[in-house]
């Protein structure tokens, strides 16, 4: 079996590809593509290519650029990166209800200050909107540290260790039933601006929001106000709308805003995380078996 790797050589993929049993290849002669690029950067392809795989979980760029089609097999990377996201969304709650944050800040002994705005994960209930590979990582974790979890997903299908599974289409319920929430959703039409003012003003006074999915699925404006007038206690965003946040937005000025560009994976490991799973596929492909994480042109993911 024939496959292009592009744009570029990566050792990590091209490896990976050769222990899968394929043969690296010019696009012109392969039967499937490994694309580690952007949609703007992605090539033609010709007819013969038979499945694309891409290196990432979210791919809504792909279907912005109208590159995904049916007449292929697709698969993107969607629970790969699952562990790393999940610590990163675990250790910024305890960023927030810790005020590590501000304590770094401050630069100084601030004790009458902070301790009052101290809380702790034990005991508290976390909805994970959007509860797929990392949420049920989340899971574990948050266990660990003595909370619960109420999950969102698309079916409503119970995950196991929530206390609770909710449908995505009652996704506006979950806002009143937990202390803080981490948005892990695909981006889709469906999930723009998923937490809007109406979601903020439900949840509890003293809830920390953390966004590890796109920008667009919190209402930028909304979630200004609600930090501003003290109707949260604090966000922890590692994807904003618009990304990167440029410099002056009124989310750097927030003392209960904390912005992390983008790392909660990063993307100086991402190949290397990636390759077992490409390495299976490439399998799969060959003996004709069902692809892990094969995208739903009508889903959107």
């Amino acid at each position: 079996m024939r496959i292009h790797l592009g744009p570029g050589h990566d050792e990590h993929l091209a490896a990976a590809i050769v222990s899968g049993g394929g043969t690296l290849s010019e696009l012109d002669e392969a039967d499937a593509l490994v694309w580690d690029g952007s949609a703007e950067e992605f090539p033609d392809l010709p007819d013969r290519v038979r499945w694309v795989q891409l290196t990432y979980a979210g791919i809504e760029q792909f279907f912005r650029a109208g590159v995904i089609d049916d007449r292929r097999l697709w698969a993107n990377a969607s629970g790969v990166y699952a562990d790393n996201v999940a610590e990163y969304a675990v250790g910024a709650l305890l960023v927030g209800l810790r005020q590590f944050h501000a304590s770094v800040a401050a630069k100084r002994w601030t004790k009458d200050v902070l301790d009052p705005r101290v809380r702790t994960l034990h005991g508290s209930t976390v909805a994970i909107v959007g509860c797929g590979g990392i949420g049920r990582a989340m899971i574990p974790r948050l266990h660990a540290l003595g909370a619960s979890v109420v999950a969102v997903n698309r079916s409503g299908r119970p995950v196991d260790g929530a206390k609770v599974t909710l449908p995505a289409d009652r996704t506006s319920e979950v806002w009143s039933m937990a202390d803080h929430f981490v948005v892990a959703a695909p981006a889709t039409a469906e999930t723009d601006h998923l937490v809007d003012a109406a979601a903020l003003a439900a949840m509890p006074g003293s809830a920390w929001l953390v966004n590890v999915a796109r920008g667009n699925l919190v209402d930028t404006d909304a979630l200004v106000k609600a930090l501003g007038d003290g109707a949260i206690a604090g966000a922890v965003l590692d994807v904003t709308d618009p990304e990167p946040l440029p410099d002056g937005h009124p989310l750097w000025d927030l003392d209960n805003a904390v912005i992390t560009p983008h790392i909660a994976n990063t993307r100086s490991r991402l190949t290397q995380t990636f390759a077992p799973t490409l390495e299976e596929n490439v399998r799969r492909f060959a003996a004709g078996e069902e692809l892990i994480a094969r995208v739903d042109p009508n889903a959107g993911y």
